[in-house]
């Protein structure tokens, strides 16, 4: 039974996402700057191991827009960042399933498709750009243009990390009028978060310069995860700069279980992040 009601959980899941009037923004009207490849779809890899869709040699960059449902729009966006080592995006697991949730809850969801692999330079352009042009299109979905965020899991994790941390950072030349807003998530939302303790002695990956400015967020990760460190780190630099941090560690769970309900961490962060966001009028 309790598998059953699992099974029917995710089918609602996609579902609804399937469900959205999804719109697709490519996020670089010309030239991807810093890119050699010709613009092309993402490729789905062959390994669908744990009904996984896994995307790889992203050369152009999308944004995949899930708005919130008639009526129910909070006036509050979340851009997601889908895992996979900056190697691949698992983009249904990470990222439409938790649109579908999102959207739920009155949120307004944006799937990025980030370049990989290991395009890393790459990536932070793309979320940068990504924020910037909800941020400067908020009209059109009936968006707060200061109550946006950026959740990531895994690699994603990392991403949005970079994102909260280096917004001041020029990482490209402005293209368009939509380059002139804010690239600031106001918040950010790390789960199982990888990447963020390359410091020496595993201290805090030094490229991420955490600050009074760094955005409110919330870290949840799991002790028996090879990553865990990464979420103790930088809840660690975010509390010393004395941000607005929440840091949940849970003793299982592993990792790259995104909101799968017969995983203990799968099942506990949602609850926790939805209150979190609601404290803090996000």
């Amino acid at each position: 039974m309790k598998q059953l009601s699992i099974l029917l959980f995710m089918l609602g899941m996609n579902a609804a996402a399937n469900a959205q009037q999804k719109t697709t923004i490519h996020l670089w009207p010309q030239a991807v700057p810093g890119e050699s490849a010709s613009k092309h779809a993402a490729v789905q890899t062959p390994d669908t191991s744990n009904n996984i869709v896994r995307l790889t040699d992203v050369t152009d960059p999308i944004l995949e827009v899930f708005p919130a449902p008639a009526g129910k729009n909070n006036g509050k966006a979340v851009i997601i960042n889908p895992g996979g080592g900056y190697s691949i995006l698992a983009i249904n697991h990470e990222g439409y399933d938790v649109a579908a949730w999102l959207n739920q809850l009155g949120y307004n969801a944006f799937v990025l498709q980030y370049r990989v692999p290991k395009k890393e330079a790459g990536a932070l352009q793309d979320a940068q750009r990504a924020i910037r042009i909800v941020r400067s299109r908020a009209a059109e979905w009936k968006i707060n243009p200061d109550k946006i965020g950026m959740l990531g899991f895994s690699a994603g994790g990392s991403l949005a990390a970079r994102a909260s941390t280096l917004y001041n950072t020029q990482t490209y030349s402005p293209v368009d009028k939509l380059d002139s807003a804010s690239a600031r998530p106001d918040f950010a939302v790390l789960i199982y978060p990888a990447y963020l303790d390359n410091g020496p002695n595993n201290t805090l990956t030094p490229e991420l310069k955490v600050d009074a400015q760094t955005p409110p967020t919330f870290l949840f990760g799991t002790a028996d995860d090879y990553f865990g460190n990464s979420v103790l780190v930088m809840a660690a630099a975010l509390r010393k700069a004395k941000v607005n941090v929440e840091q949940h560690l849970y003793p299982s769970g592993g990792h790259g279980y995104g909101l799968r309900a017969n995983n203990v961490a799968g099942k506990t962060w949602p609850a926790l992040l939805e209150k979190w966001l609601i404290s803090l009028g996000y």
